[in-house]
């Protein structure tokens, strides 16, 4: 245990790279995230579009996991997932949540705070028809967030889809799977720098507390690291 938390101690990386300034970030959080995706994209790095969901229960307790980021708007940053899973009826309950992208390569994070709200079936069926038919009959033989008895069971729930869609050529979306938007409040730009000195930038609405709020646009800080 000793060895294990001297050696966690020793980790360290010295971060170097160009620095965030503020002239470059004008006050257009969501633009300067286009382009860190872009350049996430560009990079090779493993699942650039991956990012950290954070959401709580009723009775407050939070909960985290990596999903996928899929589609990228003027309003928010989109997922697709099971509406019956943990995560849609935690965001069903309590839509204030929290993402993460990890971009360490880079030396950079992003992090976003808003509202969760569920996207149209027709937005979701679009998207559903540009998925793999492996993920399509995935997404109806999964019960997920349920407890199953074995990986049997799911191997066999998968395969008794394949025979129920055996010979159709476009896989339905099922009635339980769609897509969220998460629309920011907040969105904060990190960028690693020498000697733990790091920029963070800080955009916020002028209302936290409401995705609906009159006043739409963004006050941007500066923070210590």
């Amino acid at each position: 245990m000793e060895a294990r938390t001297d050696r966690l101690a020793r980790l360290r990386q010295e971060y170097a790279d160009a620095g965030l300034s503020d002239q470059e970030t004008v006050d257009d959080p969501m633009g300067l995230f286009g382009r860190w995706l872009d350049a996430a994209l560009s990079s090779g790095l493993h699942e650039a579009n991956a990012m950290t969901l954070a959401t709580v229960d009723t009775d407050g307790r939070p909960a985290a996991r990596l999903v996928l980021l899929k589609e990228l708007t003027a309003e928010g940053f989109c997922f697709f997932t099971n509406y019956e899973s943990r995560k849609s009826e935690e965001l069903r309950a309590e839509p204030r949540c929290a993402l993460v992208f990890p971009w360490h390569p880079l030396q950079r994070q992003v992090r976003v705070e808003g509202v969760a709200k569920q996207l149209s079936e027709a937005a979701s069926a679009a998207y559903f028809t540009r998925r793999p038919r492996g993920s399509q009959l995935g997404a109806w033989a999964s019960p997920q967030s349920r407890v199953v008895a074995d990986r049997q069971a799911l191997d066999a729930a998968y395969h008794r889809v394949e025979e129920r869609f055996a010979g159709v050529e476009e896989v339905p979306r099922p009635p339980h799977w769609g897509g969220w938007r998460v629309e920011p409040l907040l969105i904060e730009f990190w960028q690693g720098r020498p000697g733990r000195m790091h920029d963070r930038l800080r955009f916020a609405r002028s209302c936290l507390d409401t995705a609906a709020a009159t006043d739409r646009s963004w006050h941007r800080d500066r923070l210590a690291p």
